[in-house]
């Protein structure tokens, strides 16, 4: 039987069990494999994706199970179909074919995409841009994808589920969709638990750009009861990140009673001291999955939290899923007023 692959690097294992029709397995037995010399993964969907207004590749089987996660039916549970990177690298080719925005690798983030648009559709479907519109693409940019209108931008994200542990399939990926593609970027969605030095240096080689690193709590006894794992390394990431040359942003989840501003400020002197110039997004909770009776935050709790992040000296403060505490236009006016565009994602 296959080996851990944090084991053997030292790292204790996540907790990575995935249901499958034959039982419980771990995440990476259940839901990866190599087959004459090709990695394959089970890909639950892949599509234009909004807000981030790029391809995301949507994988099931994840080496945490967090109890708010809001992908459980398939990060949680083997969903979807096998497909090799080889696949994977021809459906990034395909989706290049689309692209309507070019971006910088420095801009290959999540984060950037609402500098760019507000995924209104307004100037397509009504020929008059939104007073929120930032004015930066021609409508024939805007297009639709199945969770609405935006730019295609030249990125590819893995998301859903995460089994970054297993370094070897998205290196292989990386480079096939490297080869395939002109000017294609590669983005993992990560909790960041895989990311070994091992681990990150094999993806530098292979050529991965930028990661969207999800830090779920400072606190590690809080850690483990909402993930099941320890965050001791995830916390030392933005640092090993940046001087590996990686493009980074960090969110995290506003979840009242669990992660609230103590921690989400401690996480953001964490990053400051990486780099001021990182990309910090706080999360709205929502209620989900295990944590289905706890309520989102308010506009105060976000407001508030939003300004002692900023205090911080971080360059770049979002704060995301607004339409959970700012519910009403009165609502939304108060945190424009307070925030303003650039302090929402």
């Amino acid at each position: 039987m296959q080996s851990c692959r944090m084991v053997d690097q030292g790292f204790p294992q996540g907790k990575c069990m995935t249901q499958t029709s034959k039982g419980v397995k771990t995440a990476c037995r259940a839901t990866l494999k190599k087959s004459d010399g090709v990695w394959s993964r089970v890909i639950k969907s892949a599509h234009l994706s909004r807000p981030e207004d790029y391809f995301s590749i949507y994988q099931s089987g994840c080496n945490h199970e967090c109890l708010k996660c809001h992908s459980w039916e398939f990060s949680q549970i083997f969903s979807g179909h096998w497909i090799s990177t080889e696949e994977i690298a021809e459906m990034c080719k395909d989706y290049e074919r689309n692209v309507t925005f070019e971006e910088p690798r420095e801009r290959a983030l999540m984060s950037t995409a609402t500098d760019l648009c507000r995924h209104c559709g307004a100037c397509v479907l009504y020929g008059k841009r939104s007073k929120f519109c930032p004015g930066k693409l021609e409508p024939e940019q805007v297009v639709l994808s199945p969770q609405g209108w935006g730019p295609a931008r030249n990125i590819v994200a893995f998301t859903g589920g995460d089994v970054v542990c297993c370094a070897e399939f998205y290196a292989e990926a990386t480079k096939k969709i490297k080869e395939k593609c002109e000017n294609i970027f590669v983005l993992i969605e990560t909790n960041g638990y895989g990311l070994t030095p091992k681990n990150m240096d094999t993806l530098r080689e292979a050529g991965v750009d930028s990661y969207w690193l999800d830090i779920k709590a400072y606190d590690e006894e809080v850690y483990r009861k909402l993930c099941g794992t320890t965050n001791e390394w995830i916390l030392k990431l933005p640092q090993e990140l940046i001087a590996r040359d990686f493009v980074l942003e960090v969110l995290t989840l506003y979840i009242p009673g669990w992660v609230e501003e103590d921690q989400i400020v401690k996480i953001a002197e964490i990053v400051k001291d990486a780099d001021p110039l990182i990309p910090f997004t706080i999360l709205a909770f929502f209620p989900q999955y295990k944590l289905r009776d706890v309520r989102p935050p308010t506009l105060k709790e976000m407001v508030e939290t939003y300004s002692k992040v900023k205090s911080v000296g971080l360059k770049t403060v979002k704060l995301g899923n607004i339409g959970v505490f700012a519910k009403t236009n009165k609502d939304v006016e108060t945190l424009y007023t307070i925030v303003g565009e650039e302090g929402i994602d």
